[in-house]
């Protein structure tokens, strides 16, 4: 089951947001990360980015955006809509085009991925 559950959840994705006008100043990956921060892990309460959960943030030429996420682990309940509720919270950031938002298992996540900041608050 958990091997059939793996690959149902392998080619998760989300896209969402149109292309950008040329005259549109292009947003930065500071002002795209501040975008996923709004996003929280409902189970945990704490946010996606902080939790380490982002693993690569690609910004095109375009403004487009291309993010590669995990979650804590694969049976969490709202898979299937994290990457969508990421896409849309960056495509509401000024300068962004079209998201796409990729959940990806490889490598794994551990407790080792959350912030420095987050640790300390936890005590961990």
């Amino acid at each position: 089951m958990t091997e059939e559950l793996d690959t149902q959840l392998t080619d998760l994705h989300a896209r969402m947001g149109e292309p950008l006008p040329k005259e549109i100043p292009i947003a930065t990956r500071e002002m795209v990360i501040e975008g996923v921060k709004q996003v929280q892990d409902p189970e945990l309460m704490l946010n996606v980015w902080e939790l380490g959960l982002i693993y690569k943030i690609d910004i095109s030429e375009e403004g487009n955006v291309s993010i590669e996420m995990t979650l804590t682990a694969p049976t969490c309940p709202i898979a299937g809509e994290m990457p969508g509720m990421v896409a849309y919270a960056v495509s509401q950031v000024e300068g962004v085009g079209i998201v796409d938002v990729r959940l990806v298992w490889d490598p794994p996540w551990t407790l080792d991925r959350i912030s420095d900041e987050l640790k300390m608050a936890l005590g961990i």
